[in-house]
């Protein structure tokens, strides 16, 4: 297979050097670290939300955009990235990425007011969308065979741990000193991973290509759903009915319309639009914003409810989401069997029939609730339905993908997943916030509304499975032809 070295080296800049080598030997453990914390601040923040709104004067919904803008720009922008790092180098790009994270981080930690930290959240997004796919790829390039496999598993493990640790972190770093504390640990973290990637992570060969960087296609895709989230997070104040919530809707599905339009015609897309007609691609993207946004949804409301009505401190919040990581581990454990012997539609639809009953147990959260005998059931049975949910779709999404396109769907994969939580963190928390108010007692009533509404989705979803996916000969079939999908266990 030396061509397909000889490709790599051509088409991607990095210098594997000759084949079979083996790249350095802290080279995936430094990209792991740097991907660790880009996964940690979104629910490390979780956590800290209720400091924040209080610190900042934030009110009502809007203390979502803490998490939202931070994970709309990374969502949104992460097919930019990893063609950013095609064209313009691996390490390039990743160097850039983590400059802007760590002083868009800076910033955060140094926000005097609501909008300066929304706007340096966004700032950590973009760092984000560009180091996080020039890691990926830097690994794609550098290791080969059984040591690729590892190193991809590894990924994906970091990427599912990470929520676990962030909530601990979170939580330990809050309460021990200051919300603002999660922002200023990056910098020592940046730093050490600057120098380490300076020396280990391997130069780019070629000069940066910038043309083929659809930048009309980025700015138009990022555009349009940050108007849909914004008319989403504005609804409760603004009234569903009106203009401005129209406005922001219409015009984002407007536009994604004209992204798909463009993306079309152009001839270097960040998305290939037709792939979606493949029933394991779009079927499986269109669940994944579901599964995303689900427990995303979960990690905050549950969150809100135990400081802001049973009034638990941020380190006891974080170690109350421990038995929530596990279940969701041992989904995501039980889903690569399921997946391998069932295929995707039947095991999805169970799936999301599992964490509707999570979600409607937690619907009857009340201010004298507890977190024994109200949450903690809810949450075991939500989170270990959403673990198997969220492989499931993704390995949907990925089997479909063609040997030429495995970056491009690898991406697109990736987008739905931040985007799916990014819209479940908008529409929960307005709904969360439906007397007005997002911090206190009065707040339960809305987070129990959330979950039923969660829990309506999530069986409408499981019925969707079946309409939307293949069958599990025909997925089985596509799966033998590209195995790689498959998560290691």
């Amino acid at each position: 297979m030396h061509h397909k070295h000889k490709h790599s080296k051509e088409e991607i800049g990095i210098d594997t050097g000759e084949a079979g080598s083996s790249p350095n030997r802290w080279l995936l453990p430094v990209l792991l670290v740097a991907q660790l914390m880009v996964i940690l601040d979104i629910t490390a923040v979780n956590i800290a939300l209720p400091h924040i709104a209080t610190d900042l004067h934030i009110s009502g919904s809007s203390i979502s955009w803490t998490i939202t803008s931070y994970s709309l720009i990374f969502g949104s922008l992460l097919l930019f990235g990893g063609r950013a790092a095609d064209l313009l180098g691996r390490r390039r790009m990743f160097l850039t990425g983590l400059v802007i994270f760590t002083t868009s981080s800076v910033m955060s930690a140094m926000a005097g007011s609501a909008g300066m930290l929304f706007a340096s959240r966004a700032g950590q997004g973009l760092g984000a969308a560009l180091l996080s796919p020039a890691a990926l790829s830097i690994i794609t390039a550098g290791f080969h065979g059984e040591a690729r496999a590892k190193a991809q598993a590894a990924w994906g493990a970091v990427g599912g741990a990470g929520a676990a640790i962030g909530v601990l972190v979170g939580g330990i770093l809050t309460q021990a000193a200051d919300w603002r504390t999660i922002f200023y640990l990056n910098i020592p973290v940046a730093a050490l991973l600057l120098v380490a990637s300076l020396k280990i992570v391997p130069a780019d060969k070629q000069k940066p290509r910038w043309r083929g960087l659809d930048l009309p296609g980025a700015a138009l895709a990022t555009t349009s759903l940050a108007a849909i989230v914004y008319g989403i997070t504005q609804a409760n104040s603004a009234g569903w009915t009106s203009v401005q919530t129209h406005l922001c809707g219409l015009g984002g599905l407007a536009g994604l319309i004209a992204f798909a339009v463009y993306e079309r015609h152009t001839g270097r897309p960040l998305l290939r639009v037709g792939r979606i007609a493949d029933r394991s691609v779009g079927g499986g993207l269109a669940l994944q914003l579901v599964a995303a946004g689900s427990i995303f949804g979960l990690f905050l409301l549950c969150s809100l409810y135990l400081q802001s009505v049973l009034g638990w401190g941020p380190l006891n919040t974080g170690l109350a989401f421990v038995p929530l990581a596990v279940a969701a581990g041992v989904g995501a454990h039980i889903s690569g069997h399921a997946i391998s012997k069932h295929g995707v539609r039947g095991p999805l639809s169970a799936a999301f029939a599992i964490a509707a009953i999570g979600m409607l147990l937690l619907s009857r959260v009340g201010q004298h609730g507890s977190y024994a005998a109200d949450l903690l059931p809810g949450m075991l049975i939500a989170g270990l339905g959403l673990g198997i949910a969220v492989v499931t779709v993704s390995m949907a999404v990925l089997a479909g993908a063609r040997k030429d396109e495995a970056g491009m769907i690898s991406g697109l994969a990736s987008t739905g997943h931040e985007i799916g939580g990014t819209l479940g963190i908008a529409i929960f928390s307005t709904i969360a916030a439906g007397s007005g108010a997002i911090l206190g007692p009065q707040v339960a009533t809305g987070i129990g509304h959330a979950f039923s509404i969660a829990a309506l989705v999530a069986t409408l979803a499981g019925g969707a499975a079946i309409v939307l996916l293949p069958r599990a000969h025909h997925f089985l079939a596509k799966l033998a032809l590209n195995p790689q999908a498959m998560p290691v266990h």
